[in-house]
């Protein structure tokens, strides 16, 4: 096996007295793991932070065999690491995607989001620049791993317009005139999400709270408490940023 790739490092466990072995993001090969030798020296620790850019080379003599991986950065983002709400929107995404998917199952649209989100987050004066991308990100990461939502009409009705709610259930969406009897048993649907366009503060909280549920309920299971705990973190830091808390 040998794959040479563009890739986004989402994750590193130290290996070895030197090495570790890297999960990258690619485009054509989804998640793959990889031994990268001296991984942890003075050279290679800038490169394998997660949410790095970088070309990977990835060699293996047999299918089962771990492969082993040359590595030189493309892009860094290693100094948005220093920033408590764009490191933790970083972590939170990364190791998402590295506990969430299964390896070498090609998600090319993940590839692209991912990439797409980091860049926001890189570009944006503040997380009101890239919250709505993120929710973006997590709904379309439920949706490539069977769990995505029913957004575009209304449960009951059959209704596509005045849609305002979810269904914590089934995942579908439900109209104004059905949600009220309802109240708060119901997840808000922002309206963002059907139509696109910037999102205010409170909407992006709503899309988190929305995504959120879903993630906990059909993703996050116990053996990835850490992960919820990052995220945990994440919106938490939201909150502050937005004056929520």
């Amino acid at each position: 096996m040998r794959i040479d790739t563009p890739a986004i490092v989402v994750a590193l466990r130290s290996h070895g007295e030197h090495g570790a072995v890297v999960r990258l993001m690619t485009p054509a090969d989804g998640l793959q793991p990889a031994y990268v030798r001296g991984a942890r020296g003075r050279r290679m620790r800038p490169v394998l932070m997660a949410g790095n850019l970088v070309q990977a080379q990835l060699a293996a003599r047999t299918d089962t065999q771990l492969p082993q991986a040359t590595v030189e950065l493309t892009h860094s983002r290693g100094p948005l690491l220093g920033e408590p709400l764009p490191a933790a929107a970083i972590e939170w995404c990364c190791a998402l995607v590295a506990v969430a998917l299964p390896e070498g199952q090609p998600y090319p649209r993940l590839f692209e989001a991912l990439d797409g989100l980091l860049a926001a987050i890189e570009a944006a004066p503040s997380a009101s620049g890239w919250g709505a991308a993120l929710v973006r990100f997590e709904l379309l990461l439920l949706a490539e791993l069977g769990f995505g939502l029913d957004l575009q009409q209304c449960a009951v009705t059959g209704a596509t317009e005045r849609l305002v709610a979810v269904s914590p259930r089934s995942g579908r969406a439900i109209s104004a005139a059905e949600a009220e009897p309802y109240g708060v048993r119901l997840l808000p649907l922002p309206a963002f999400l059907l139509h696109g366009g910037q999102a205010a503060w409170a909407e992006i909280m709503d899309g988190l709270a929305l995504t959120g549920h879903f993630l906990q309920r059909d993703i996050l299971t116990d053996r990835t408490a850490p992960l919820a705990e990052a995220r945990s973190r994440l919106v938490e830091r939201l909150h502050r940023a937005a004056g929520l808390a």
